[in-house]
């Protein structure tokens, strides 16, 4: 059976850049688009609807924040914004937006193709699956209905807090998800700003879960911006007969 090749626009005003990225990525098996404005790169999304958009910000008739707010109005495709502003405002702004990754230019080519197909591969599995009631991912199985939490098919309790936020990283495994997201989901919009709540659940969940913050295998902290759940490919087929014998 063949494979159609994955789509890729590109949203960006700088002939170097689009260039070199459509250099890269032809010669990864991607078909490339390519956009030199906001209002363009729109067009181009709906038309060609692409497997996943990298997306600058900079761009010559809108902010690439506006173009991401319309796209996200009618499309759920994966977004990496890969820009030269680097400030924790602009990456937090992006992804609270709806952007699924940041990049900071300069880049690392290496860099941006394996999140691009890290990108596509949760695209392409669905993060959670679910069973019966319960999210089995990675080494973790959360019984949403009976709120109960397996770690490696050892029953782990958790305070309420503590469910909710790994339940919403759950829900979002593989992407960054922002401390003001957390913060408002789970604590209320007035919490925003009290980010020391959400770093002592986090390091309660990484001590009951045995995730070192040194080494993370669990959850990794983005600097100043959020959190993201990691998770393994082949970590929820192994872990489906044993959790049966838990449940």
């Amino acid at each position: 059976m063949v494979t159609e090749p994955q789509r890729i626009l590109v949203i960006d005003d700088e002939p170097q850049i689009r260039r070199f990225l459509r250099i890269s990525l032809v010669s990864q098996g991607f078909v490339v688009h390519e956009a030199q404005s906001g209002g363009e790169g729109l067009s181009l999304a709906l038309e060609e609807l692409p497997d996943l958009v990298l997306l600058d910000l900079g761009l010559p008739d809108m902010d690439g924040q506006e173009v991401l707010n319309r796209l996200r109005a009618r499309s759920q495709v994966p977004v990496i914004v890969v820009s030269v502003r680097g400030q924790e405002t602009e990456k937090v702004r992006a992804l609270d937006r709806g952007a699924n990754d940041y990049v900071t230019k300069p880049f690392g080519i290496q860099e941006l193709l394996a999140r691009i197909r890290a990108l596509l591969r949760h695209r392409d599995e669905s993060p959670l699956s679910l069973e019966g009631g319960c999210y089995r991912r990675g080494g973790l199985v959360i019984d949403l209905g009976a709120r109960r939490l397996w770690h490696h098919a050892t029953a782990v309790h958790l305070t309420p807090k503590e469910y909710a936020v790994l339940e919403r990283l759950c829900r979002h495994a593989g992407r960054v998800v922002t401390q003001t997201q957390l913060l408002r989901e789970v604590w209320g919009p007035s919490h925003v700003e009290d980010s020391h709540y959400l770093r002592i659940v986090i390091s309660k969940l990484r001590h009951k879960l045995g995730d070192d913050p040194g080494a993370p295998a669990l959850l990794q902290t983005e600097a100043g911006i959020g959190y993201r759940l990691l998770v393994g490919r082949d970590d929820a087929a192994a872990m489906d007969d044993d959790t049966e014998n838990h449940s």
